[in-house]
């Protein structure tokens, strides 16, 4: 049986879900999620022996959301998963990331390898530090609809979001989501984030409408503006973590994505998912289930638990 509770970390206040003893494995969600997207890990990781913990990442849910968009780098999010892991009492940690969570699970592996002795992204291949600021290349590639453009401004995606919470989430869940990239992944004029869907569909089969229910009410206590301001630091990530420029993680990984997730199917998803060799030279498993979307570990959580635990066995130090 999982509790819940604040744990004070890296000058901020974390809620979080707890479950099992043993080895530590710290989960990460990605947007717009909690942790309660790993309802169906949790329990599966903690009757397997090991010392689940996942956190509400900061900006979301029950935890602290700090008002500046400088408090959202890559540095700050990497902090509190290190921090959480000293506050629990440990040294050493497996972490798991999904979606935004990933980049969080890589770098933490990146910067403290003496602390996090494994690593699994979902959804997200590991960092490629690209020769520019991601935004700029964007721009100088022709491109000014990309959703990450779109959630620049303060204030613009938010007022869209939080419109119709209930609608959103039930869009960005349970309608094609990520699964379309053309559609979800581009703004066009005057349609916004959600301009390409409608919220009459019915769900599919891994999100029940309670499930849903407690997404909406979350993000309608929380809003948006945390989460949303991890993706306005997408180009100071990129000047932060100049001294990694082509670094490996030399821990044991894990790979994880849907073969229907527009990450990994457009033309840089694709390149990096054939390269993962490249930044993660030990890497022992790259599983792409056939048919899944972007939520993967909710869409198909008995394969991922077993790709998981596995690979977790495998590696607990």
């Amino acid at each position: 049986m999982s509790s819940t509770r604040m744990i004070k970390t890296n000058g901020v206040e974390l809620f979080v879900r707890e479950a099992g003893q043993g080895p530590l494995v710290v989960l990460c969600h990605g947007w717009p999620e909690l942790s309660y997207s790993w309802r169906h890990q949790i329990p599966a990781l903690a009757a397997a022996g090991f010392h689940v913990v996942a956190p509400d990442m900061r900006g979301y849910g029950q935890s602290a959301a700090p008002p500046d968009v400088a408090a959202y780098s890559i540095f700050d999010t990497v902090g509190d998963v290190v921090g959480l892991v000293q506050a629990l009492g440990e040294t050493k940690a497996m972490v798991v990331g999904h979606d935004w969570g990933a980049p969080v699970a890589w770098h933490a592996a990146l910067f403290r390898p003496d602390i996090f002795t494994a690593v699994a992204g979902l959804s997200v291949p590991p960092p490629f530090r690209g020769r520019g600021k991601p935004l700029d290349l964007l721009r100088q590639g022709g491109v000014t609809n990309f959703y990450w453009q779109y959630f620049q401004t303060p204030g613009v995606a938010e007022a869209e979001l939080e419109r119709d919470v209930a609608r959103t989430m039930r869009i960005v869940l349970g309608g094609r989501g990520l699964a379309d990239p053309t559609a979800a992944m581009f703004v066009q004029e005057g349609k916004g984030f959600l301009g390409h869907a409608g919220a009459d569909e019915p769900l599919p089969g891994w999100l029940s409408e309670a499930d849903l229910a407690y997404f909406t009410e979350a993000f309608r206590k929380s809003g948006f503006r945390g989460g949303l301001n991890w993706y306005r630091n997408i180009d100071r990530n990129w000047e932060l973590t100049a001294p990694w420029q082509d670094a490996q993680i030399h821990q044991p990984s894990l790979f994880i994505a849907g073969s229907k997730d527009a990450v990994i199917t457009g033309l840089i998803g694709a390149k990096r998912v054939n390269e993962l060799e490249r930044v993660l030279p030990n890497l022992k498993r790259k599983l792409i289930l056939e048919g899944a979307g972007h939520w993967v570990q909710q869409e198909r959580p008995d394969e991922v638990n077993a790709a998981l635990l596995t690979f977790l066995k495998e590696s607990a130090p």
